[in-house]
């Protein structure tokens, strides 16, 4: 399931970030430093070490944001978040096909979080750069996507997936996994439908039978498919 999440960062929130992210100077280092086997023959960018305190700053901006987005909450169902990490690609730099590593040590409480979903959050503005397409390969297809600043996209931590080489400016970004509390792709999508659903009827003050008919069926299939 591959779902666009539009404004999770306000006009004041990105500025904020942009800000940190421009004065980090020797907290961006070599991309590679935190790559599996199979992505370090492909990555070519830069981060930001996630341990320094700029990364620590710009990380609350963002999960202060996540708390209050209810699309993404909706769509993600999480349980436990990877901290949010921070990249960019300048001209000629790219990240070639890979799956992301199905198991992540917690950099600061060292737990093991299992990846089942995977997060782009864009923080520079689509005009500013040629290339740097998020390309993410499903059963349909391959998808490029490329979105404007403050807006995100989440999809299946299994999804082969790339960014494509930068051809002018530069593209910053968020990127960050997440533990779901429905493991399942397909199960998650389903709830995600029914939630989109049940907000609709909400809105439109249909049948309150039928609405809490539905509202329990939702949660008696969250009661089966979640893992706490």
């Amino acid at each position: 399931m591959l779902i666009a999440i539009p404004k999770v960062l306000d006009a004041a929130q990105l500025n904020a970030l942009r800000q940190l992210l421009d004065q980090a100077g020797p907290a961006w280092v070599d991309g590679r430093v935190t790559a599996g086997y199979q992505g370090a023959a492909v990555k070519f960018n830069q981060q930001i070490d996630e341990r320094s305190a700029v990364a620590l700053q710009c990380q609350q901006i963002v999960l202060e944001a996540l708390e209050r987005h209810p699309r993404f909450i909706s769509a993600a169902l999480p349980n436990t978040l990877y901290p949010p990490m921070f990249n960019r690609y300048g001209e000629g730099m790219n990240f070639g096909a890979h799956v992301d590593g199905s198991v992540r040590i917690h950099p600061h409480s060292g737990r093991k979080l299992r990846t089942d979903i995977s997060a782009t959050l864009f923080l520079s503005e689509s005009s500013s750069y040629d290339g740097g397409e998020l390309q993410i390969e499903d059963s349909y297809g391959t998808h490029s996507v490329k979105l404007e600043a403050g807006d995100m996209v989440i999809y299946p931590a299994t999804s082969l997936h790339q960014v494509t080489p930068i051809t002018r400016g530069t593209r910053t970004a968020c990127f960050f996994w997440v533990q779901s509390l429905v493991r399942d792709d397909g199960q998650r999508s389903t709830l995600f439908d029914m939630d989109n659903a049940i907000q609709k009827l909400n809105q439109t003050n249909a049948d309150e039978t039928a609405r809490r008919s539905l509202i329990g069926c939702y949660h008696n299939l969250m009661r089966q498919w979640s893992e706490t």
